[in-house]
């Protein structure tokens, strides 16, 4: 005896859609009629996914349905984190400077003060672009590092300070190899005297001070050749740079042991200091 399958399957496949059609219409629930935990809690799990432009728009909305609620500060600060996360750092930063607006005094201020200055570090790209936004990284990481020095992201901004001061020197050297390599010495020193004056704890001042050497010897202002080995020297002595400076120097019959009085009043004056203690 055969059975008819058919009406075994016809109502299965009613009832299967029924049961899809709920289930999408479940998931499909107005945010508004959702607790904003739960609007929280999808927001996260987008997060986790890997979806930081889905959470960022999640946690907005919870900002948006419930102003006035304590998952409304939450998620301000968690929307500033997914959009950097997504890489929308102008959002990020917009996110974060109103969660200090609203909330200046809150436990989260120093990580929404740090999300504005990572926004600029993280947009650092290689010395052969612009450097303006390394110098809002700066100004930014600085604030953090002022106005929360005991925070625990003021240690990790002081060392983005150190590694973004180390990158606009490297701009500064690039520009100033350029010019020295075609005997534009003038312009190199410019350059140079940068890295020296204003970028002095950076990995770059070694080459810098041989680069000066190189560049004043060049040009015949000896003195000057002479004084910046001789800071080269009682600085880094031990640097392949000072042997450099060291054997261009007394190829020339110079000495790069004392500076010369004779030499520009920049180079005397940074002298006096790391030679003399001497800062007035």
């Amino acid at each position: 005896m055969r059975m008819n399958t058919s009406k075994i399957i016809w109502p299965l496949l009613v009832v299967s859609f029924v049961v899809s059609s709920c289930g999408q219409a479940e998931k499909e629930a107005p945010l508004a009629d959702q607790p904003p935990q739960q609007i929280f809690e999808s927001a996260e799990a987008e997060l986790a996914r890997g979806k930081a432009d889905n959470a960022a728009v999640l946690f907005a909305d919870v900002e948006r349905l419930y102003p006035y609620s304590e998952w409304a500060k939450r998620a301000l600060i968690m929307s500033a984190f997914s959009n950097h996360q997504d890489g929308n750092y102008e959002q990020s930063r917009a996110d974060a400077q109103r969660y200090l607006d609203f909330y200046p005094a809150d436990q989260d201020a120093p990580y929404a003060q740090y999300l504005m200055a990572l926004s600029f570090y993280d947009q650092i790209d290689d010395v052969s672009r612009d450097q303006g936004v390394t110098f809002q990284a700066l100004q930014a990481l600085r604030t953090v590092i002022e106005r929360y020095p005991d925070s625990e992201y003021a240690t990790t901004s002081l060392l983005k300070f150190d590694l973004a001061l180390d990158h606009l020197a490297g701009k500064e050297m690039e520009i100033g190899r350029y010019y020295l390599k075609r005997g534009h010495f003038g312009a190199a020193i410019n350059r140079f005297r940068v890295v020296v004056e204003e970028f002095q704890t950076t990995s770059h001042t070694p080459e810098a001070l041989h680069r000066l050497v190189e560049s004043y010897l060049s040009l015949g202002l000896t003195a000057d050749a002479q004084t910046a080995g001789a800071i080269l020297g009682h600085n880094f002595a031990a640097s392949d740079w000072f042997k450099d400076s060291h054997v261009l120097l007394t190829g020339q019959g110079l000495s790069t042991e004392a500076g010369d009085r004779r030499a520009t009043k920049w180079l005397r004056t940074i002298w006096r200091r790391v030679a003399k203690g001497q800062w007035l």
